[in-house]
């Protein structure tokens, strides 16, 4: 059925995909396609067997045909999407028909393929698909400080050297240079890498490991780059870092003197340009008044209010600016037969009165130190040029890389591009059928870990909640001085390291403490364990922790009396507390709380719930304290 032309290269994948199809020959000629070039595969031969598998591991796409038995395709499509299953799934059927891709699609799937299908396209697809999925902006390369990893012509390199690697080693490298953070077991990358007709035993993955390290270490790397999770399985070691030197400070004036000389000199250029804009409104005035307003006019006035709203303000005039943004509401709300033509002009005249006025100070005359030395590309969206101009001569005295587009189409193609680490993006563009909530939408789905800074002169509730449900990372209201633009996209690129948690818990039982200790060091978390609750003030004032956990069924003294003993004291009233315990009934549950508990963790222990509730308290505990102008770990007097 297929035919793969001899020679072809296919980059190594450490990608899993399932295949649900009832016709064994289809099936088997379908998985030796993918496994030849170098995907892991597994096979079921109806919906129901599919959806175990589904629920019981981890792909990276999912091809159903449509007509198998059991559990059709596009039902299983749906019940997947109903119960949040976000992975990409591609149809494959005979059915061609245009109701037949409405209902496929309508059903949650991302792609349609039919029935005889050209091996080339199939792959094609899937490639797209998983690119489109992938957590992490597209990238051609994956680094580990000097160590480089190309998935496209599966060529790995150490100081430009090639380095070669066996098909499962380039597999395992790929596993962990994708999953920076996370810890992988023995199980879990058998689970990853290997089909389910060839799963080895555990053993085979360390040996793997052990073959790939010594070949790391033969081609001149000394660090090692996936070390051992003790009692947890494996993950990629922090990079070795390389440090920039500092520029001298007669380096730091001059790029300073040379960006404050650049805005100033966009300030002048684009002050008189401004002249030109309210002309426009001017002649819309003129048509109102002679009753020949044409809507082609009427589009190009609402334009030019919409640019001046958000330009005005970076140029000394703030008043005029919010003037502005009064008439682009007034016009976008109205039509050349409805508009109300006194209260035009009477913004508009009060628009020249304001603009005739010296200008305030400008974003040149208060021009910040620059904060940052490296040379991040931030992505302008917004199609108001003397803004972008404005922000260009900023960016440069902070050595950031600033490109502007000035309209979605050309976004998309630049995000691909120049992956950008932060993205300044405007909601209005008048003269597009989408506006920015709609890039926004797709750079979530498509990039989720990328920042994303609404920047825009709508200020409604309603604009701000959804750009919240999209993931912006802030929500920035024109006019604003440039300075505090430039300052958001800092706070972005720069994040301040948290500082190692420190946790204290207590609990007879040696084994858990253990437990707890080994599930949560991966995390950044630093417990102390107490077996002695008679101990447990000396304890509590000795590590001051940022979080406590308290075990309930102790010999001597129950979590919640030690619960109740932290509460009394108000200098441990913000140190957040989680119970271990077996009990969950509602008078349990509410007894906790009137303790003074924060949360419980119920036992036996399971792994998903306790990071979960763990790293959640820790991190509400941070906000709360920030709020407070506190710091952790609590300083408190023993």
């Amino acid at each position: 059925m297929f035919l793969v032309p001899e020679g072809w290269g296919f980059p190594i994948s450490s990608m899993k995909i399932l295949v649900v199809e009832d016709d064994e020959l289809t099936g088997l000629a379908l998985s030796q396609a993918l496994t030849y070039h170098h995907y892991t595969v597994d096979v079921a031969q109806d919906g129901r067997a599919g959806l175990t598998l589904t629920e019981t591991y981890e792909y990276d796409l999912l091809l159903l045909d449509v007509l198998v038995p059991e559990l059709d395709g596009i039902s299983l499509c749906r019940k997947l999407r109903d119960r949040g299953y976000q992975k990409p799934i591609l149809l494959l059927t005979a059915k061609d028909s245009r109701t037949d891709r409405i209902t496929g699609l309508d059903a949650g799937a991302d792609d349609y393929v039919v029935k005889p299908y050209d091996l080339s396209e199939l792959l094609a697809r899937i490639r797209a698909l998983l690119r489109r999925s992938q957590e992490t902006r597209p990238t051609p390369t994956l680094s580990w400080g000097e160590l480089c990893f190309n998935p496209i012509s599966s060529e790995v390199t150490y100081r430009q050297q090639a380095i070669a690697l066996t098909p499962k080693e380039y597999s395992l490298l790929e596993l962990f240079l994708r999953s920076p953070q996370r810890v992988f077991s023995r199980s879990a990358i058998l689970d990853r890498l290997w089909s389910l007709g060839a799963s080895p035993a555990e053993s085979a993955v360390t040996t793997h490991i052990k073959d790939l390290r010594q070949k790391l270490r033969a081609s001149g790397l000394r660090a090692e780059v996936i070390e051992t999770v003790y009692g947890l399985g494996y993950r990629l070691a922090t990079a070795p870092s390389t440090t920039m030197p500092e520029p001298k400070a007669q380096e730091k004036a001059a790029r300073l003197a040379q960006g404050i000389e650049s805005l100033r000199q966009v300030i002048e250029r684009f002050r008189h340009s401004f002249g030109d804009q309210v002309a426009v409104l001017e002649q819309m005035q003129e048509a109102l008044q002679a009753g020949t307003l044409a809507a082609d006019l009427y589009q190009q006035a609402y334009h030019e209010a919409h640019k001046l709203a958000g330009s005005l303000g970076m140029f000394g005039y703030p008043a005029a600016s919010k003037t502005a943004r009064e008439i682009e509401h007034l016009l976008v709300g109205s039509s050349p037969e409805q508009l109300d033509a006194k209260l035009f002009s009477a913004l508009l005249q009060r628009l020249q009165t304001e603009m005739a006025q010296p200008p305030e100070a400008t974003v040149a005359d208060h021009f910040p130190q620059p904060q940052a030395e490296a040379q991040p590309k931030v992505l302008l969206i917004d199609d108001d040029v003397a803004l972008a101009e404005a922000l260009r001569s900023a960016a440069i005295a902070h050595r950031l890389e600033l490109q502007v587009v000035t309209d979605l189409s050309a976004a998309r193609q630049v995000l691909i591009q120049c992956s950008p680490e932060v993205v300044l993006l405007d909601l209005n563009f008048p003269e597009e059928e989408e506006g920015g909530m709609a890039l926004l939408a797709e750079i979530r789905q498509q990039m989720p870990k990328l920042p994303v800074l609404v920047f825009t002169g709508r200020d409604s509730l309603s604009d701000r909640l959804e750009a919240s449900r999209l993931g912006a990372q802030g929500f920035l209201s024109k006019p604003i001085p440039t300075d505090q633009v430039i300052q958001a996209v800092l706070r972005l690129l720069t994040p301040q390291p948290a500082d190692e948690a420190r946790i204290l818990a207590v609990d007879n039982n040696l084994h858990t403490l253990q437990t707890l200790a080994e599930l949560l060091r991966p995390w950044g978390v630093k417990v102390f364990t107490l077996d002695d609750p008679q101990n447990f003030w000396q304890g509590l004032t000795s590590t001051l922790p940022d979080l406590l956990i308290l075990a309930q069924e102790m010999t001597e003294i129950g979590g919640l009396e030690l619960c109740q003993v932290v509460r009394q004291d108000w200098r441990w009233g913000n140190l957040p507390i989680l119970v271990m315990t077996s009990q969950t009934d509602s008078a349990f549950v509410r007894a906790l709380f009137r303790a003074g508990a924060d949360d419980f963790i119920r036992t036996p222990i399971l792994e998903p719930e306790l990071i979960t509730r763990v790293l959640c308290r820790l991190e509400r505990g941070r906000s709360r304290l920030a709020a407070k102008g506190l710091s952790a770990p609590f300083s408190v007097s023993p």
